[in-house]
């Protein structure tokens, strides 16, 4: 399921940036011992609270701007984002990335006089109607500051970021299934129901049903009002895994994945 991967230039960049040791990680204070040699400013940037609830979903971000000197690097104009995380499906052991993103611009607040900036009141939340499925808890934001504003020269580019923990309420899946024991060219019926915790309406949950492990679903459907669903596949004679999952809609409610006791007599013995 493809997703929306950090802006090009602002991804490159941080490629770029980590390739020359150039990133810098939340420093614990403002000193001439945190500047590494050569940089010209320390960047970090945090937020508190620094986990979110269903609940409490705010936080406000601050961060600040230093000269190499341990001085407030004051109308320093800083790029700050938030990035929600997905794990990568990847059943074949690719060398490719285990994370995409999908972020949010957040703004580009200006450093005061003591090159600190803040904003306050940031919902740490999904916004867009892109699947759940495979969402990590913890959500990123970045902050990047670019001396010439090019990021084309990532050699003069400042990162920090922090974690948010989004605490997800847990869900559960239950399923009826026709038959335990299929074989190629069978009809297989798998009915359930989703249940959210109590308040949370479980329309739209997203329902997937895996049969074969190259796959990361064969069909989807959408949860009824009351959390019903059905799903139907033809089944295939190399059908070996199936499973399944849901996705609700909400970012703080955890998706449930079930193993199904289901036996196809079409694969080969052994």
């Amino acid at each position: 399921m493809p997703r929306k991967t950090l802006p090009t230039r602002l991804a490159a960049t941080a490629a770029l940036l980590l390739a020359a040791g150039a990133l810098f990680a939340p420093a614990a204070s403002a000193t001439p011992s945190d500047a590494s040699p050569g940089d010209a400013y320390v960047l970090k940037v945090t937020t508190n609270p620094a986990a979110t609830t269903y609940g409490n979903r705010r936080v406000d971000v601050t961060g600040t701007v230093t000269k190499a000197d341990g001085t407030p690097a004051p109308n320093i104009s800083v790029t700050v984002q938030e990035v929600v995380k997905f794990t990568t499906w990847n059943p074949w052991g690719d060398p490719i990335d285990p994370t995409y993103y999908e972020p949010r611009d957040l703004g580009t607040p200006v450093t005061d006089a003591n090159g600190k900036f803040t904003i306050p009141g940031v919902d740490i939340d999904h916004t867009t109607d892109s699947s759940l499925l495979n969402v990590q808890q913890g959500v990123e934001i970045t902050a990047l500051y670019d001396v010439d504003g090019n990021l084309n020269t990532p050699q003069d580019g400042y990162y920090a970021d922090t974690t948010v923990n989004a605490n997800a309420q847990p869900s559960s899946v239950s399923y009826r299934v026709s038959k335990k024991k299929v074989k190629s060219g069978a009809i297989l019926t798998v009915t359930g129901k989703v249940t959210l915790p109590k308040g949370v309406q479980p329309a739209g949950t997203e329902v997937f049903l895996q049969t074969y492990w190259e796959q990361e679903y064969d069909v989807r459907t959408i949860a009824t009002y009351d959390g019903s669903f059905v799903l139907s596949v033809r089944v295939t004679g190399y059908d070996d895994t199936f499973t399944l999952r849901s996705a609700p809609r909400d970012m703080y409610v955890a998706g449930a994945t079930q193993q199904l006791p289901i036996t196809n007599t079409s694969l080969p013995r052994g």
